[in-house]
């Protein structure tokens, strides 16, 4: 079964029940906004914006959305709040299509002349990071792709030795030297590994935090420095994992790792534990990166690549049954 193909049946009901608290948080609000009123007047908007915020959609998000509204509003005189669940999914579907112009409906490693297609994994410490590279390992070789991990965050001795264990899980190939070692020493070691395997995909594991930012900054730019020597181009993903029941912190995360390296694609975690969903429109139109994966679950089948379309119908699912 290809992980990376289009969106099934199976992986739509676990989208539905990972968003189910955002679900039932979200329109039961907006729902008591609007009892006794039979338009949408500018009392629904204010209760709206509010609404919004704070299911972490982020203010300047929020803003964009309700300034459409009015646009709507405005525009066509009257606007029942029977309607308003439909105006509103199809303006927050109008603005990540124009900050995102493709859907991720599918997956394929992109060529490279030289060597596999290396992502270099960064984050917080207790994101999901580790996990998520564990469920993107499995997911890779379930499309029968050779794999190897590089366990380079190696400040904590936890960090190796749960990659180790996801390693063995998922039976893909590991390559660790233990706590204290030179980071870009096992990320060079990984990469001539997986170049003598004639492995299809890398993934390396850094540190989820130094000191401060100019140390972070200088580890990973040594890092990457080291890969690009052995695979020209490495590496060619660089995947922030956030997590998603934080809210607004996962937005001030997004932005400090944005300036401490090039990050080209995001992971949202523990969307299913949590009633902040609406992170992931803030996020997608704020950072103008593009989100990649979520996370609706702990089974290993349950870091689905995102879908905007997909993600929107299944946050208004409720609403229209």
């Amino acid at each position: 079964m290809a992980f990376f193909g289009l969106f099934s049946r199976d992986k739509k009901e676990t989208l539905n029940k990972g968003l189910e608290k955002t679900k039932k948080s979200f329109f039961s609000k907006i729902a008591r906004s609007i009892v006794g009123k039979s338009k949408v007047d500018a009392d629904v908007l204010d209760n709206l914006e509010e609404i919004l915020i704070s299911s972490d959609v982020g203010v300047e998000t929020t803003l964009k959305i309700i300034d459409r509204i009015e646009e709507r509003v405005s525009r066509d005189k009257f606007l029942g709040v029977e309607e308003l669940n439909s105006v509103l999914k199809e303006e927050i579907e109008s603005l990540l299509s124009e900050n995102n112009a493709l859907d991720n409906v599918n997956f394929e490693l992109p060529k490279h002349t030289e060597g596999p297609h290396v992502i270099m994994v960064v984050g917080v410490n207790g994101v999901g990071k580790t996990t998520t590279i564990g469920k993107l390992a499995h997911q890779f070789k379930s499309i029968n792709k050779k794999v190897v991990l590089g366990a380079a965050d190696t400040f904590r001795a936890a960090a190796v030795d749960q990659l180790i264990i996801w390693s063995e899980r998922v039976g893909v190939d590991i390559v660790q030297q233990g706590m204290n070692a030179d980071p870009a020493a096992v990320a060079f070691d990984t990469l001539q590994s997986a170049k003598a395997k004639n492995a299809d995909v890398v993934i390396i594991d850094t540190a989820g935090r130094l000191h401060n930012k100019v140390n972070l900054m200088s580890e990973l730019t040594k890092i990457k420095r080291v890969m690009d020597k052995v695979v020209p181009g490495a590496p060619h993903e660089i995947l922030l994992v956030l997590d998603g029941s934080t809210g607004q912190n996962a937005f001030e995360q997004a932005k400090q790792f944005s300036l401490a390296t090039d990050i080209n694609a995001l992971a949202i975690t523990k969307l299913d534990g949590t009633a902040k969903g609406g992170v992931v429109i803030g996020i997608s139109d704020q950072m103008k990166i593009p989100v990649k994966y979520i996370g609706v679950g702990e089974g290993m089948n349950d870091l689905q690549i995102f879908n905007k379309s997909e993600f929107v119908d299944s946050l208004f699912s409720e609403s229209e049954n």
